[in-house]
């Protein structure tokens, strides 16, 4: 008798077939979902159309673009930013390995953002044609769609609540973000290397360069945090977080 080509593979068969990077990637249990389904690794190749590296300020895609591709981070960082009516930039987003870019594009089938390598960057590029297909097909794999997109919702809402805080507080909540977001990729969660500038930090924050310059100069003297250049080291999550809770956000 033949073999079932559709036969479900074991778990713990097909965890151990996985490269480690894709282990601690954000959408590891989305493409598991894929290959535990199917028992068919091929899958992978047919969904994940290409793996491609960005340099350092290499576009992934451009604001307007028609969508092709989701995008998943498999390392380095991206951020995404908008072009205001009044010819300014605006940084909406810091996104690290594990995330997927794009799905904010699925409805107008245009990216409404640019999306930008801050550092040398690698990622799957998954065709939205064959995703949209799968989705459509199956309720685990919608499950974990939801997921993701939830958080974007939540991580929006936040962001609208930034204005109404002061300084100190919104830097506080962006360094326990970054530490959640390493967490999650199984990297340090209180010492990592910033891959934006201080000047990024700030439009995203809605602060000036310098009054984010000023309070990471705070931090580091009343020893919260230690920093040279871009390298940052959290030395009291728990006053951090006493900070940032007066901001009531959690992105």
């Amino acid at each position: 008798m033949s073999e079932n080509p559709l036969k479900v593979v074991p778990v713990a068969m097909a965890s151990d077939s996985v490269p480690l990077d894709c282990r601690n990637c954000g959408a590891y249990k989305l493409c598991m979902t894929l290959w535990l389904k199917n028992g068919d690794v091929s899958l992978f190749e047919r969904v994940v159309k290409k793996k491609r590296i960005f340099k350092r300020g290499e576009m992934l895609y451009r604001m307007g673009q028609p969508m092709e591709y989701l995008y998943v981070i498999r390392g380095g960082s991206v951020k995404t930013c908008i072009s205001t009516d009044d010819g300014q930039v605006r940084v909406i987003g810091f996104h690290v390995a594990g995330e997927l870019l794009g799905l904010n594009a699925i409805e107008s089938r245009e990216y409404n953002c640019n999306a930008c390598a801050t550092a040398i960057t690698s990622v799957c590029e998954v065709s939205i044609g064959r995703f949209e297909e799968l989705v459509r097909n199956d309720s685990a794999i919608q499950n974990e769609v939801f997921k993701i997109m939830s958080a974007e919702i939540r991580h929006g809402h936040d962001l609208l609540l930034f204005g109404k805080y002061n300084a100190e507080e919104r830097l506080a909540a962006f360094l326990l973000s970054l530490s959640r977001q390493f967490a999650k990729c199984h990297c340090s969660a209180t010492e990592f290397s910033l891959s934006m500038s201080r000047s990024d930090i700030g439009n995203y924050l809605g602060l000036a360069e310098e009054t984010v310059c000023r309070i990471f100069a705070r931090f580091q003297d009343e020893a919260l945090i230690s920093s040279e250049c871009r390298h940052i080291k959290l030395n009291n999550l728990e006053r951090l977080r006493q900070i940032a809770s007066k901001a009531n956000v959690t992105a």
